[in-house]
């Protein structure tokens, strides 16, 4: 019989419960299957085993009950109202446990993001597993604790309190783009379509039906998984389709949306795998075109990726697929979760999330530096020469000359990175995890993410002025 040997830990903290009306110990699902989620929001990784976790909900809801237990990495993470934003965004309706000081996560040994436990109906630990491919490692244990417990076990479901989405007409707004007649597109990553809009915030046309999925069509029937970055080529919108791990082609003169790239399943290349060899992106976040090629920062497997215009194939181009902070030629590089791309001529720039730091690739010399940053693990929010400063996940970048304009997510300002004078200062705060910033006419554009509203900067006063998207 499969049973555990360990009495499972206590899984109540002092920082409280999300999704749910009340606290919660292991002793209260006696009779249950458990699987704890231990997780941190911003981590990739993380993200990508929510749809299997939704899946085993599903498949055996009357016997099994997920826990998240959200260990925090950055400290922006441990405040619990930036975790319900996160719990809203990826569609998470089970409990969450805010574990911001490590207590759970030390009890139980977990040691890297996501780490999931598994636990019998008699409160006993079975074992667990880190990393992705949740899915198929579990469900085989599940199902033999449903068989060999079949007479023990409770049926009654475990009730979740999940919040109401907000009444705005964007959600989760992330990537922005500008066209040649000075309209925007934004991905409306929340809602998952693409608006295309005027300067005043009036919107031109919708681009998806809203609903999440994975349908090419028309623009009122194909569908979007968490859209991000956008990159116009001619009459053609090419869009990071991440959640689908897809680049997705929008026709703009006849309205129609296909896949340029991508099947929907996560791709993983590491060192020599696929070198000059077709490949598919993993959770792309963003993208930007230069001369013939369109650069990818994908993110879930820690690479730049190019698409060649002619032929829409997909190439592995920086980073060796391991998740660090390294410099070198483009096959030794390697990156931290790459989220946010701008270029000044044939220097590309890179905000890489996971690392708080901005990378340089040179196009001409394949040489990846870093201008500012120092690990995985060295964050926090401080401004002055670049040896000192520190950024908190930072997601979108800009460059206009000698100046690098930084959404610097997690602590919720606009940073620039003025590397004429090799110092970095804040422009602006007061912004709720901005995803992008993009110069247009002069001012400075930042998507609000986590309060889904779209903002224009002064950059000589810092003053923001919201700009409110309407039908």
């Amino acid at each position: 019989m499969l049973t555990g040997k360990v009495t499972a830990p206590e899984i109540n903290t002092a920082h409280g419960w999300l999704n749910t009306d009340r606290t919660w110990s292991i002793k209260d699902f006696k009779g249950k299957i458990v699987l704890l989620d231990f997780w941190t929001f911003g981590c990739i990784n993380c993200q990508h085993i929510v749809p299997d976790l939704k899946r085993l909900e599903e498949e055996f809801a009357d016997i099994l009950v997920v826990i998240g237990v959200h260990s925090a990495k950055f400290d922006a993470e441990k405040h619990s109202e930036a975790i319900e934003q996160a719990i809203q965004k990826f569609g998470i309706e089970h409990p969450v446990v805010n574990d911001a000081d490590f207590k759970v996560w030390d009890q139980y040994g977990a040691k890297a993001w996501p780490t999931i436990v598994l636990i019998d109906p008699n409160g006993k630990v079975i074992g667990q597993h880190a990393g992705e491919g949740v899915y198929d490692t579990v469900r085989p244990y599940i199902q033999k604790l449903k068989v060999e417990y079949n007479d023990q076990l409770n049926r009654k479901p475990i009730p979740s309190h999940v919040k109401p989405p907000p009444d705005s007409y964007l959600y989760f707004p992330s990537k922005i783009i500008c066209d040649n007649d000075n309209n925007i597109y934004l991905s409306d990553s929340g809602n998952n379509r693409i608006l295309k809009i005027t300067q005043e915030g009036q919107v031109l046309e919708v681009i998806g039906s809203g609903e999440q999925g994975f349908y090419n069509g028309g623009y009122a029937d194909s569908t979007f998984y968490e859209p991000h970055g956008m990159a116009l080529h001619g009459d053609t919108l090419y869009v990071a389709d991440a959640k689908n791990n897809a680049i997705r082609k929008v026709d703009l003169k006849h309205k129609m949306v296909s896949t340029a790239a991508g099947t929907g399943e996560l791709g993983y290349y590491f060192m020599d795998d696929m070198l000059d060899e077709p490949v598919n992106p993993n959770s792309p976040w963003d993208l930007l075109i230069y001369n013939d090629s369109m650069f990818i920062a994908s993110a879930g497997n820690h690479q730049i990726l190019r698409m060649d215009l002619g032929t829409e194939k997909v190439y592995r181009f920086a980073g060796n697929g391991r998740e660090a902070l390294a410099d070198g030629n483009l096959r030794q590089a390697a990156f931290n979760q790459p989220s946010g791309l701008a270029n000044n001529k044939h220097v590309l720039y890179v905000a890489d999330a996971e690392a708080s730091a901005i990378r340089t690739v040179n196009l001409k010399t394949g040489m990846v530096l870093t201008p500012l940053g120092r690990g995985l693990f060295n964050f926090g929010d401080v401004d002055g020469t670049v040896d000192d400063a520190l950024l908190q996940h930072c997601v979108g970048v800009e460059v206009i000359d000698t100046d690098v304009y930084i959404a610097d997510t997690y602590n919720g300002k606009i940073k620039v990175l003025d590397l004429s004078r090799g110092r970095v200062y804040t422009l602006t705060d007061g912004l709720s995890e901005p995803n992008d910033v993009l110069f247009i006419n002069g001012k400075l554009w930042a998507t609000s993410t986590n309060s889904h509203q779209l903002f224009k900067i002064d950059i000589s006063t810092s003053d923001l002025q919201e700009v409110v998207v309407k039908q």
